[in-house]
């Protein structure tokens, strides 16, 4: 480990998880992927500041984190906009702003607010998070336990090595959550198991729940009626995967997510494309989403 370049997690706010791109191809032995749920917007961190698009970063929910650099790096903050300040050093506190590049020289600070809109935010540092890697990933997996613990107040986390410079500092376009999310979802491999599932799903649109988090969103709505065959019958567990809409008998649907687990007992009725999870990661409670078959 690069233990002589670190930052200091001096607020942690309401979660913040280590999380890189995850832990891919190992369901065939109960391991969810896990990793970043927005995966594009880490990586956009990363390439801000030069890094490898699968180097770890933080995934901070609802903003409120605060970081001092144990040395010079350099940071960047991404996903829906959030305002982002730099104070320390003798230096009054200013806004930086999300979406670019910042250089935080030793003893900076550096704080995350709330974003206005969306739910998580990444921050990547040059060099990446050092932390030991479980089953080739530095993911936090909430579900199962594997990958570094959630961060919190005091943690200090080392840095790798940084590499190039990013080649462009200027600010990047970033696009706020709407209001409605429509994903476009493919139906099977259960559709058969309800009620005409494609009219049922394009005519409603649904809410998420409070108690959606990193494993599921959960969503609120008319509920899909089961078929007439079907009444009754239960499924033996069977393999899922991120993005796989999965119906329990109360017929709200869950739409599993990076720390999901790898087998499930309910009908899963579609599947969202692995492109169309990033939106609804950044669903806050009360978001609207429409399921679009194809």
């Amino acid at each position: 480990m690069a233990t002589d370049r670190a930052v200091t997690v001096l607020r942690a706010g309401p979660l913040a998880v280590i999380t890189d791109l995850g832990r891919p191809g190992q369901a065939h032995i109960g391991v969810p992927r896990s990793g970043a749920l927005d995966r594009d917007a880490l990586r956009l961190a990363n390439r801000l500041v030069g890094n490898p698009e699968g180097h770890a970063g933080l995934e901070v929910l609802l903003g409120g984190l605060e970081l001092r650099a144990e040395s010079n790096c350099t940071v960047a903050v991404t996903g829906p906009p959030v305002p982002v300040w730099r104070h320390g050093g003798g230096a009054e506190r200013r806004a930086v702003g999300s979406h670019q590049v910042v250089y935080l020289r030793a003893g900076e600070h550096l704080e995350l607010g709330v974003p206005d809109a969306g739910l998580r935010s990444y921050l990547a540092c040059s060099g990446g998070l050092d932390v030991p890697e479980e089953l080739g990933s530095r993911s936090t997996d909430l579900l199962s336990g594997l990958g570094p613990a959630k961060v919190s107040d005091g943690d200090r986390l080392a840095l790798g090595t940084a590499g190039d410079a990013p080649a462009d500092a200027s600010p990047v376009p970033a696009s706020v959550p709407p209001p409605l999310v429509t994903v476009p979802v493919l139906l099977g491999p259960r559709d058969d198991w309800f009620a005409d599932p494609a009219g049922a799903l394009r005519c409603t649109v649904w809410t998420v729940g409070p108690a959606s988090n990193r494993i599921g969103l959960r969503l609120a709505g008319e509920p899909l009626e089961r078929a007439a065959d079907r009444d009754g019958q239960e499924l033996p567990s069977e393999p899922v995967r991120p993005g796989a809409v999965q119906v329990p008998p109360s017929g709200q649907p869950v739409v599993f997510l990076a720390d999901a687990p790898t087998t499930g007992g309910y009908p899963v009725v579609g599947v969202v494309p692995e492109s169309a999870l990033g939106a609804l990661a950044q669903a806050r409670p009360g978001t609207q989403v429409q399921l679009s078959p194809r």
